[in-house]
């Protein structure tokens, strides 16, 4: 979803709320993520005093596979993103853009900017609990469902 900033720019205390969906054809894409629907994307763009906020919302759900016990299971998950855009002619080309979202051409691709968010948010491993006790490295056996016969 684009979202045209062009008011938002030039108006000091104008702001636009929005909805929208990424897509599953786009999230299919992400290879080492399987995403159950849609992601849903809620949120605001704001200029308070010159300085323009995009404040937004993911909520969506992933089909993981715990990495010690390799159970599969869906995660709901909420995050919450902000970030301060500026238009692109006001940097030029500048290694900052960790800082801001450049808005080229006066306007931001959303999508883009979500799905980089969430990713990075992502945690690098998955468990299906905090104390899970993962597979017994000798016969495989979860070892969360109780002991097994290997020797120690």
């Amino acid at each position: 979803m684009k979202i045209d900033l062009r008011q938002i720019f030039n108006i000091v205390g104008e702001s636009r709320n929005f909805r929208a969906c990424i897509d599953m054809d786009v999230l299919d894409g992400i290879k080492g993520w399987s995403f159950t629907a849609p992601v849903r994307l809620s949120g605001r763009v704001s200029n308070r005093a010159g300085v323009v906020t995009l404040d937004y919302t993911a909520e969506f759900s992933l089909n993981v596979l715990c990495d010690r016990c390799l159970k599969k299971s869906v995660r709901d998950s909420v995050m919450h993103f902000s970030h301060t855009v500026i238009p692109a002619e006001a940097v030029g080309d500048s290694d900052d853009d960790d800082y801001y979202v450049r808005a080229e051409g006066q306007s931001i691709e959303l999508n883009d900017v979500a799905v980089t968010d969430i990713l990075l948010e992502l945690p690098s491993k998955n468990l299906c609990r905090e104390d899970c006790k993962g597979l017994c490295p000798v016969c495989g056996c979860d070892l969360n469902e109780g002991p097994c016969d290997c020797p120690k």
